[in-house]
């Protein structure tokens, strides 16, 4: 199997150099090109065609957000994990809106970026773990009182929300309820057409609201 070709953005060169060393340190991946601002990511993105890209969000002349925007849409070839200090909400949503495929904290493990881009290769979304009981507590501090409108989901359907807004990719999913992947993200595109939702964020939302995951 060909490597996984990374192409890594961040403006301060000792966190980059080291993130450079942990990936090149795993089998199958090949860190084919740096930036130390946004504007340069996107034209090696062009240049290069990497797989993945791995951004940072405060970078100087585009940031992460702008950068993953342009990449996204002159390089759509190229998936985007972002590599970020922000725990906050808005800016989970921001990059998932703008079109990264995944999200990590630079406090976490080695491993969760190893993982995300794992993942993302797959096909899969990934947010960090930790980023999970930040948006539940987000979200029952700011929730407004009601009751939810009623919907159509089947029990299959309710399953596989109540993973999803767990954290499993479509892979730990399939393998749990022992289906294909394929018919995981057939049913994931069901979940957000009915809920009206648009992305994993929402969907947790709407879990807690169910009362399939806790705060």
């Amino acid at each position: 199997m060909a490597n996984v070709r990374i192409l890594l953005a961040d403006d301060h060169a000792m966190l980059r150099d080291g993130v450079r060393m942990v990936l090149e340190a795993h089998p199958g991946f090949e860190v084919v090109g740096t930036a130390d601002n946004g504007r340069d990511a996107v034209r090696l993105a062009e240049e290069l065609c990497p797989d993945i890209a791995v951004l940072d969000v405060a970078m100087p002349e585009l940031n992460g957000m702008e950068a993953t925007r342009a990449i996204r849409s002159r390089s759509p070839e190229t998936e985007i994990v972002v590599l970020s200090m922000h725990e906050g909400e808005e800016y989970l949503r921001e990059a998932l809106r703008a079109g990264a495929a995944g999200y990590v904290l630079k406090r976490a493990a080695a491993k969760e970026l190893v993982g995300a881009i794992n993942a993302v290769r797959r096909g899969d979304k990934y947010l960090d773990p930790a980023l999970t009981h930040t948006l539940i507590s987000d979200y029952v501090r700011q929730v407004e009182r009601g009751e939810d409108t009623p919907d159509s989901l089947t029990d299959r359907e309710l399953e596989v929300l109540k993973l999803v807004a767990e954290g499993n990719t479509n892979r730990q999913i399939a393998l749990q309820l022992n289906i294909s992947i394929k018919t995981v993200q057939t049913h994931r595109a069901n979940l957000m057409d009915k809920l009206n939702l648009h992305d994993r964020t929402e969907l947790v939302r709407y879990a807690i609201r169910r009362g399939l995951i806790q705060p």
